[in-house]
C-alpha cells in the first residue's frame, strides 16, 4: 500500500480532481514499451509490403553512383552534380519510411495517457537538474522496476534474435553464393523476418508493461483519507462557511418577504403558530399570489406588519397550515387552494367595500385531502 513520507497510508482511489491536476502537471501514464512495439511492428509492416520496392531503388540507386563516364570522373562539378542527384533520389526512396517513423513517434505514446498540453505540464522542471534528487530516483522503487525491465526485456530480444539466427543461420551463409540482385533481395526477407520476430518478443513485453504502468500511475495518485478530506471542503467549501453563507441568505430572504408584507390584502393565520401574507390583483394577476409566510415568531412579526398597516387577519388554520405547507413565497397558491382563498378573499373584499361582513367560520373551511396537514 502506498503511504505518504508522514507515513500515513495513501488507501483510497484518487479523485477525478486528482487525475486532472496530474494530466496539468505532465503525470500521465506512459508505456515505453508500447512505443517500441508499434515502432518495430509498423516499420516491419512497412518493409514487408514495400521493402521490395526499396531494394530494387537502393539497387539502382547504387548503379548509377557506382557507373559513370569518364568525362564525370575528371570533372568537380559534375561529380557534385551526380553526387547531388543521388542524394535527392535517396531521400525521396526512404522519405515515406521516415515520416512514417516521426508519425508514429508523436501517435504512439500518446495511446495510452493521450495529450497532455499545458504550460505547467511543457515547462522546465529544475527539480530534475538537482543531483541529489537524480541519485534518488536512481535507487527508488521504479528504477529497480525498470532496471528489472530492461533485463527481462533484453533477455527476451536476445533469446528471440538467437533463436531466429540459428533457424537462418544456413540461408545467411548461403546470402555470399548467390549472385548480387537474388542475394540483396533474400537479405531484405531475412531482415523483414527478424523485424517480425523481434516485433513479436516486444508484443509479449507491451502487455505486461501496458497494465502495470496503468496501475502504476493510479498508486502514485492514491489519496489518504486526509486529503480526500480536503479536497471536498476545497470543491464544495468548508461546512461553517457554507452554513454562515445559507444564514445570511436566509435572513435577506426573510428581510425581503418582511418588505412585501404592507401590500398583502390578507394574512391568514393559525392563529398563532401560522401566518401567511397573500396578495390579489385581478387586472394583473391569474391567481393569488404568496408573498410572505412564516411560524411562530416569523408568524408574529408577519401578523405584527399587517396590524400596522390594516391588513385584514383571518384566523383560518387549516387553511394556514395547507398553504405554509404547500405553497412557495413570491409563487402562486396551489390549485387545489383556489376555492378556500376564494372564500377568504371574497369575504376580505365585502369588509373593505362595506365596512362589515356575513360572519364566515374559516376554520371549518374545505380544504382538498391531498393539501390536509396534521
Amino acid at each position: 500500500m502506498a503511504e505518504n513520507e508522514d507515513g500515513t497510508e495513501k488507501s483510497e482511489e484518487p479523485s477525478q480532481k486528482k487525475l486532472d491536476d496530474a494530466r496539468q502537471k505532465g503525470q500521465i501514464p506512459r508505456s515505453r514499451e508500447l512505443t517500441t512495439l508499434m515502432l518495430t511492428l509498423s516499420a516491419a509492416l512497412f518493409l514487408f509490403a514495400y521493402g521490395g520496392v526499396m531494394m530494387a531503388d537502393l539497387v539502382a540507386l547504387m548503379t548509377d553512383g557506382l557507373s559513370f563516364d569518364r568525362d564525370i570522373a575528371f570533372d568537380v562539378q559534375k561529380q557534385f552534380s551526380l553526387i547531388g542527384s543521388l542524394i535527392v533520389q535517396a531521400i525521396y526512396m526512404i522519405l515515406p519510411f521516415v515520416l512514417l517513423m516521426v508519425l508514429l513517434a508523436l501517435i504512439s505514446p500518446t495511446l495510452l495517457g493521450g495529450w497532455a498540453f499545458s504550460a505547467q505540464a511543457m515547462a522546465p522542471k529544475l527539480s530534475k537538474l538537482n543531483p541529489i534528487s537524480g541519485i534518488k530516483r536512481m535507487f527508488s522503487m521504479n528504477a529497480l522496476v525498470e532496471l528489472f525491465k530492461a533485463l527481462a526485456k533484453f533477455s527476451l530480444v536476445l533469446s528471440i534474435a538467437s533463436y531466429f539466427l540459428y533457424i537462418t543461420f544456413a540461408e545467411v551463409l548461403g546470402l555470399g553464393l548467390e549472385p548480387l540482385h537474388s542475394a540483396l533481395a533474400h537479405a531484405g526477407v531475412i531482415i523483414i523476418q527478424a523485424f517480425i520476430f523481434v516485433s513479436l518478443g516486444l508484443l509479449v513485453v507491451a502487455i505486461v508493461d501496458v497494465p502495470f504502468q496503468l496501475w502504476n500511475h493510479t498508486r502514485q495518485l492514491k489519496m489518504t483519507k486526509q486529503e480526500v478530506k480536503e479536497e471536498y471542503k476545497q470543491q464544495e467549501g468548508n461546512p461553517e462557511v457554507k452554513g454562515r453563507i445559507r444564514q445570511v441568505q436566509r435572513e435577506m430572504s426573510q428581510r425581503r418577504m418582511m418588505q412585501q408584507v404592507p401590500e398583502a390584502d390578507v394574512v391568514i393565520t393559525n392563529p398563532t403558530h401560522f401566518a401567511v401574507a397573500l396578495k390579489y390583483d385581478p387586472e394583473n394577476m391569474q391567481e393569488p399570489m404568496v408573498l410572505a409566510m412564516g411560524v411562530d415568531f416569523m408568524a408574529a412579526q408577519i401578523r405584527t406588519i399587517a396590524q400596522a398597516n390594516n391588513i385584514s387577519i383571518i384566523q383560518a388554520p387549516p387553511l394556514a397550515r395547507a398553504l405554509y405547507y404547500n405553497a412557495e413565497v413570491d409563487r402562486p397558491i396551489p390549485y387545489d387552494l383556489f376555492k378556500a382563498v376564494a372564500q377568504v378573499l371574497a369575504y376580505v373584499y365585502q369588509l373593505k367595500q362595506n365596512g362589515k361582513a356575513d360572519a364566515v367560520d374559516f376554520s371549518k373551511v374545505a380544504i382538498p385531502e391531498n393539501m390536509k396537514t396534521e
